[in-house]
């Protein structure tokens, strides 16, 4: 007889999701976690992050923000505690868990069976090997920089993307000296083009120096003290002197923590960066073994783990969400100021025979009350397979540059979740004046002409 119906392996998000996604189910489920539940998202990640902003922008000093950081990780690390869930129904068992067989578990010279195991293990910075002098300068990752006892004068940031450019504006608009190194010819690579460009714009407003193109060669002692960062442009030749700052931070992605779970002897099949590899339903190679989160390399946001953690367990379980995940219908956020959200294909990526709705602030009534008209909203819309165009045709991604992208986002991920035509947007009644009444405004476009503007084909 089994110990339990399911155990997770991980209490980060996906861990978490697939725990609550089990009691909500009815089954007796076992949590296996070396650290706090909660994870990389609760501890140093989404909360501390975002929390660094607000309190930046609300003008706090950096003791006093990080002395916010720290109330608002605890505050929300209590409603998610080992002691929660085990009054929730959970059976939480603190250690390092390694797979012996598809249904058992060892944590010490313990062994706990389930006929299904969830593995939810996460990731971890991912610091460059191939950059001389970087270990040895002790660079700071998101596990470290919430640590800071006080405010370094200057700060270089290695990587661009999401991480980078948050901490950059957070840390920038607390009086830090902020230089940004992106290897890429833009910030956020993986965003549209003109959307990083807004982000890039109002990094630069706040005094942060960005090295785009940039590869970092070299970090070493300078002369006169701190920490000189050697670059190069792509073409190789030097970028202008080194750059000198007092502290580096590295955010560079990240790697999945799998080490000493036993899948090389469990023959678990792993990529190339060592990421578990799974179907859209989160199976793995190894019968009854499913995985969810970062350690699957799929998507690297919290509320991304978390569904996948629901659908592993709902499809190990056979009760739940059950069914497959999908990418392309997850939303990405940059919570600098202005946002930028994104959800399924960017506007340069939409593919021939779909229809691109662009929509500047300027021309949205709510970014004119409050005077933030950098930005845009950009909808693309494919056709179905029978019905071509009809009521506006299918979502198939958008971007928002705007104050609230991240919520404005929202309604179109809904539409593509449910499969409603592009025109329901536009259809549904939106308060005046809001923001999401320009995603309405925007989404009308694939009818006719809105005020001089219309949907353009993509050839």
């Amino acid at each position: 007889m089994m110990d339990h119906d399911l155990i997770v392996v991980g209490g980060g998000a996906a861990g978490l999701g697939a725990v609550r996604a089990a009691l909500w189910a009815g089954a007796d489920v076992a949590l296996i976690t070396d650290s706090p539940p909660g994870g990389e998202c609760t501890f140093t990640g989404c909360v501390p992050s975002k929390t660094l902003l607000a309190a930046a922008r609300d003008g706090l000093s950096f003791a006093e923000a990080m002395a916010r950081v720290r109330s608002t990780v605890a505050h929300i690390a209590a409603t998610e505690s080992a002691e929660v869930l085990q009054n929730g129904g959970a059976t939480v068992i603190e250690g390092r868990a390694r797979l012996t067989t598809h249904d058992t578990v060892a944590v010490g010279d313990r062994r706990i069976t389930a006929p299904r195991i969830v593995l939810a293990t996460g990731s971890r910075p991912a610091l460059p090997d191939d950059i001389p002098g970087l270990a040895e300068a002790q660079p700071l990752t998101n596990e470290t920089v919430f640590d800071l006892a006080a405010a370094p004068e200057s700060l270089g940031i290695i990587g661009g993307g999401t991480t980078g450019c948050e901490l950059a504006q957070a840390l920038a608009i607390l009086g830090v000296e902020v230089t940004l190194f992106e290897q890429g010819p833009q910030l956020l690579p993986s965003e549209d083009s003109e959307a990083a460009a807004l982000v890039s714009e109002a990094l630069g407003q706040l005094g942060v120096a960005m090295r785009l193109d940039t590869r970092v060669e070299a970090v070493e002692p300078a002369p006169g003290g701190g920490i000189a960062v050697r670059a190069s442009c792509r073409d190789g030749a030097a970028d202008g002197a080194p750059a000198v700052c007092e502290r580096l931070l590295a955010a560079t992605g990240r790697v999945p923590m799998t080490e000493g779970l036993g899948l090389t002897e469990m023959k678990v099949k792993l990529d190339p960066q060592g990421h578990v590899i799974t179907n859209d339903r989160m199976v793995t190679s190894l019968r009854g073994v499913f995985a969810a989160g970062d350690v699957t390399g799929r998507a690297f946001m919290s509320h991304a783990a978390d569904e996948m953690g629901r659908i592993a367990t709902g499809n190990a379980l056979g009760k739940g969400l059950r069914g497959r995940f999908r990418v392309s219908t997850v939303p990405r956020v940059v919570f600098t100021d202005p946002e930028l959200a994104s959800v399924g294909v960017t506007p340069a990526d939409a593919p021939a025979g779909s229809r691109v709705a662009f929509l500047p602030l300027a021309e949205v009534d709510r970014a004119i009350t409050d005077g933030r008209t950098d930005g845009f909203i950009a909808i693309v819309a494919g056709p179905r397979r029978l019905l071509r165009n009809t009521g506006g045709g299918r979502i198939l991604g958008a971007t928002i540059v705007a104050p609230r992208a991240g919520e404005m986002i929202q309604e179109i991920v809904l539409a593509m979740r449910t499969g409603a035509f592009a025109g329901r947007l536009a259809q549904a009644s939106h308060a005046y004046p809001t923001w999401s009444n320009g995603v309405q405004k925007t989404a009308a476009q694939f009818f006719g002409e809105v005020e001089g503007r219309q949907a353009s084909r993509v050839d």
